[in-house]
């Protein structure tokens, strides 16, 4: 499902269907031991300095850049018992995609923070020596009518081939890359993956430690195109209310789907989060002094704990979340519209427990890209 190396090439066709095999992570000291035995997973090593790894000559370094609506994102690795194991990584807060739900295009401020990121990925890429790589963009790209064009400019400026993909193929990556999380146990998941202009659901359902997607959707609403459409900075529980309202009238269709005439909505075993607002909220959960992935990636997560974090975020002022460590200003003015997101999620397929995922699209593409080569999760 991977790119070759040379910038620009025409990715292979995706598959519609995926049954990717369960892996076991780890399981962290803060993690709560479940009573049941947990499929076999295969997790990405948190991030480390690149400083403290080297290159060797002829090893396969892979790549996966996830360019959202919001962030430009990073993850380079190499094969390793269990999964994989990051060498380098970069995240950057650019907001590709501000104001593209109200004008239709691309700020000029947003195409040149972009491209600054982008170099520091290309360079990365460079020194790495990466060649089997997969730079993906999202819903901003697909929204903008100067999308095609600020491609084009990547290309010409950087040298960076950046692949538009479709909402089928983001909602299978995201899959891909939360699935080493899936509950043993489980036999039905709904994964979710809010980003800044779109967000993906998928049900899933799991049998002999395999999934498969059963349906899915993507609606356009994100963090960012929530929040353009009903504020952010200043959120009344009126303007939450409202953002709820939109986000359920987007959703209605595919979990009509879901019913299958039986008029109630299928309650999965757990839900399984991707994405910045699931992991602020685990975070603020934790009362974390600053955000701390390996405590993050992982955790398990009750509804009611949820639901109360909203409630907190809702009675601060903006400067309030802007000072808070797992929020920060960055994403003081859109972690609201995340959260509604988030609670009609839940409102609608009403699990007891949530497991938060901090990986997503860059994970499944690694995945991806190892597993077509043989050397996914490969023996040391």
């Amino acid at each position: 499902m991977g790119a070759e190396g040379k910038t620009g090439a025409k990715p292979a066709k995706t598959r519609r269907r995926h049954g990717w095999h369960l892996r076991r992570p780890p399981r962290r000291r803060d993690e709560p031991v479940e009573p049941e035995k947990q499929v076999r997973q295969g997790a990405a090593a948190p991030a480390k300095p690149a400083a403290r790894f080297r290159k060797i000559p002829g090893e396969t370094i892979y790549g996966a850049l996830d360019l959202g609506t919001n962030n430009c994102r990073l993850l380079l690795a190499r094969p390793a018992a269990g999964g994989f194991e990051v060498v380098d990584a970069f995240s950057r807060i650019v907001r590709l995609g501000e104001g593209v739900s109200q004008t239709g295009e691309l700020s000029q401020d947003a195409i040149e923070r972009t491209i600054k990121a982008l170099r520091v990925c290309s360079n990365k890429l460079k020194w790495w020596d990466v060649r089997r790589f997969r730079l993906i963009a999202t819903e901003a790209c697909r929204m903008a009518g100067n999308g095609e064009s600020f491609i084009e400019q990547a290309r010409a400026e950087i040298g960076l081939g950046l692949e538009v993909i479709d909402r089928e193929t983001e909602a299978g990556l995201a899959a891909a890359g939360a699935s080493p999380l899936i509950c043993g146990k489980a036999q039905s998941v709904v994964v979710f993956d809010i980003g800044g202009g779109s967000t993906e659901i998928l049900w899933l359902n799991i049998a002999g430690g395999r999934y498969e997607i059963r349906d899915w959707t993507s609606i356009p609403a994100g963090v960012v195109t929530v929040a353009e459409k009903f504020g952010g900075k200043h959120v009344s529980s009126e303007s939450f209310a409202a953002m709820r309202a939109h986000v359920a009238e987007l959703t209605q269709p595919f979990a009509m789907r879901l019913r299958n005439g039986s008029g109630h909505n299928p309650v999965p075993d757990h839900l399984l989060g991707t994405s910045g607002t699931v992991t602020t909220v685990c975070g603020i959960h934790m009362n974390l002094r600053r955000y701390d992935r390996a405590r993050v990636d992982g955790a398990w997560i009750l509804g009611d704990e949820v639901g109360a974090v909203t409630n907190e975020l809702l009675s601060m002022t903006y400067e309030q979340r802007a000072s808070s460590p797992c929020v920060g200003p960055e994403r003081a003015d859109l972690v609201l519209a995340g959260c509604a997101i988030l609670e009609e999620i839940r409102n609608i397929w009403p699990a007891d427990r949530i497991r938060v995922a901090d990986r997503g699209l860059r994970e499944g593409i690694l995945t991806s890209l190892m597993n077509e080569d043989g050397n996914y999760a490969r023996p040391t």
